[in-house]
Formats: structure tokens, sequence, C-alpha cells
């Protein structure tokens, strides 16, 4: 369930960014880092269309933001660290995520998440406090793999600049179902929210969404699928599910866009496998890899390709 709430913008609020009014509107219960991250998901709309955080208002507009009814009855507990850390300083860690954990909590109120095995473990930056300290990039619940969170207010909006100008290098490895003829290609695609089934995004026109970027390689054609790797230009939810159901090739397991169950695992096969930006304090070029998980080699082997042959 989730509460509506409707806010017809006043002239006051002419030429302000939708992201910063927001903040001034609603103070505590919206940080502006809270607001961008409902709008780039469609959470927030106006009058009706997905937008950009930076959309200067001119007043009299319909701002429409959709509040999880959950989150005022949630409270965040430190949980138990059961996965790997790749890297960490006094600004930032880097985390190997296994599929199945969820980042924060939300709807579900889950108690064990990636934010609370950090907050067990380390300081995270208070920005996105309560539920979201220290968060500047999600992965879904089935994704597992690399993800970066911020340990210092300082890194945190450096972080979610550098994310948001795209200034990050992103790269996936996928399962996906049938032999895609392509062995390189690029997709251009909008995405926005499904307006019927609201955790579902889907392709649409760039009128309506938001413009989305995926590049992909073919690295294996397996039996009855193919194992590629995809750099993503652009960060929008559900973004790689999405292109890849759009060309008729959707993840294997991702049964939410079409995909078909596999060998009994609850998860669709996709693994942030290398992520490569400059350190956000020192400017530093990093690069960090994550091997995939042993569900994942278990269905490369199934579907036809040893262990010995894998070179990922």
């Amino acid at each position: 369930m989730s509460d509506i709430h409707e806010w017809l913008v006043e002239k006051e609020f002419a030429g302000t960014r939708l992201d910063s009014a927001l903040n001034q509107k609603f103070g505590k219960n919206l940080s502006r880092t809270q607001a961008q991250e409902l709008i780039k998901s469609g959470e927030i709309t106006l009058d009706g269309k997905m937008v950009k955080p930076n959309l200067k208002l001119k007043g009299g507009e319909t701002v429409a933001i959709r509040f999880a009814a959950q989150e005022k009855e949630i409270t965040l507990s430190p949980t138990a660290l059961n996965f790997p850390i790749i890297f960490e300083d006094e600004h930032l860690i880097v985390i190997n995520k296994p599929a199945g954990l969820v980042v924060h909590p939300g709807a579900g109120a889950e108690k064990e998440t990636v934010v609370s095995a950090l907050l067990g473990y380390t300081q995270l930056s208070p920005i996105g406090a309560p539920l979201r300290p220290g968060i500047v990039q999600r992965l879904d619940k089935g994704t597992s793999g690399i993800m970066v969170a911020a340990k210092t207010k300082e890194a945190h909006r450096k972080l979610a600049k550098a994310f948001a100008s795209h200034d990050i290098e992103k790269e996936y490895l996928a399962i996906i179902q049938g032999h895609i003829v392509n062995k390189k290609g690029r997709i251009e695609v909008a995405i926005e929210r499904d307006k019927i089934h609201r955790k579902r995004m889907k392709a649409t026109s760039p009128e309506k969404g938001r413009m989305a970027v995926s590049q992909f390689e073919v690295l294996e054609y397996l039996q009855g699928a193919t194992l590629i790797k995809v750099g993503i230009l652009t960060g929008r939810t559900h973004q790689i599910r999405v292109h890849m159901a759009f060309t008729g090739h959707p993840l294997l397991g991702d049964s939410t866009y079409g995909g078909r169950k596999f060998a009994g695992n609850a998860q669709h096969f996709l693994h942030s496998a290398r992520l490569a930006m400059k350190h956000p304090i020192t400017g530093q070029q990093m690069e960090w890899k994550a091997g995939v998980p042993d569900s994942f080699l278990a269905a490369l082997e199934q579907l036809g390709l040893p262990k010995k042959e894998l070179k990922l």
C-alpha cells in the first residue's frame, strides 16, 4: 500500500528546481536526495508525467508524490554482515551484494538489508536517513554484485553527482533467454513506470519516459540461452531487465518481464561485475571487479558451459 499526496505548486516556487522545491515544501519529511530518488523512479510526477529532478517549476503544476505508507512504521536495526567487502576506506565502502538481499527497507519491511548489515559494521553518511543512509546506487533484490556506499556526507554528495552525470562505468553479466542474433548492440529505449503494475517498468516513447542507453556483447551462446556483457550509460530502474525484454530476450529467471524460471532459482541472472570511477575525495582512478555467485556458475554449467571454459 502507498499514500499519494498531490501538491498544487504555488507561484512562489516559480524558477525553483523541482527537487529543491519539494525539500523546501516538505522539510525533514523529504530530503532533496530522497526527492531526487523518487523523481527518478517515477514515484514523483509532474502533471502526470515523469520529469527530471532539475526541472524548473513555473507555478500552477500538480505534483503527485507516492509515499510508501509502511516506511512511517519501519525502524532500522543493525544486522550481521554476511557478504564480501571488496574495498573500504574512511570515505566509502564497496561490497559484493548477494542475490536475494534488498538494499534498504521498503514496502516489504525487510529486517535484513544491505543498509542494516553495513550499519552493524561501520558508519554511513547520514544523507538518506533514516532508511537509506549512505546509499548512492541500488541493485534490485535479485541482482548480485558490486555496489558502493558512502561513509561521509562529502563522499555521498560527490558520488551522487558522479552517478547522476554518468561518470561511472558499470558493467554487468546476464544470462538471457534464446540466442540473440546480433553479437553486439546498442539499445536506446526510454523507460517509464507501468501505471497498472507499479512494481514494473516498461519501454515507452521518449516523450513519456526517460531515455535509457545500454550496450551489450555476446560472450557465449548456451543451450537455449546467451551469456552477455552489458554496459549501461544511464542508470534507470530495471534498465537491463526492461531493455533485454524489449529485444525479445528477457533475463533467464526474470518472471516479472517474461523470463522463465530456471532450475528452481528464485532470482533472475544478472550480476554487477565491474565498476570503475574516480575516487570522490582523492580523485584517484579506481576499478573493482566481483566474481559471479555460485548459483550463476551452476546455471552456466547446466546450460553447457563448464567452469574451465568460463572466461569472464
